[in-house]
């Protein structure tokens, strides 16, 4: 069972915890009064703009990684420092903007990919039948 404070109810919010969390919150919500009125209280912060330095470092994304180097960690050519401060940032923290922003890389790197293969079996083909054709032309 998971503490649930109002940093977790934040994250809760903005859809930053791990599946399995996000479920507790949700069960414990429904049977904690004391719970669900904090959760408001949370609400009506985020409503009227929370100003501290943690909110602006958490709405402004300042500890994730660029999406440059997203793609770098997806073709493991960052530093070692960086893939690991990545590593632990998806893997522990759950940043479910980083994770999206990955699995939208990874999407689009399988697309080109598909297209490369496509592109080269065309060009495979039409080269093969030139080259028969040559090949039949010479004495």
């Amino acid at each position: 069972m998971i503490t649930i404070g109002r940093e977790t109810l934040r994250a809760y919010l903005h859809d930053g915890l791990p599946d399995a969390e996000a479920a507790e919150v949700e069960k414990r919500l429904r049977a904690e009064p004391q719970l669900a009125a904090m959760l408001e209280l949370v609400r009506l912060e985020e409503d009227r703009g929370e100003h501290s330095v943690g909110a602006i470092w958490r709405r402004l994304h300042l500890s994730c990684p660029t999406r440059d180097q997203l793609g770098g960690y997806i073709l493991q050519a960052l530093d070692e420092e960086l893939l690991t401060y990545i590593t632990f940032h998806l893997g522990v923290v759950g940043c479910s903007f980083c994770s999206a922003n990955l699995d939208d890389l990874q999407r689009q790197q399988a697309e080109a990919a598909d297209k490369q293969k496509a592109r080269r079996k065309r060009i495979i083909n039409s080269g093969a039948g030139i080259l028969s054709q040559f090949n039949k032309a010479k004495p």
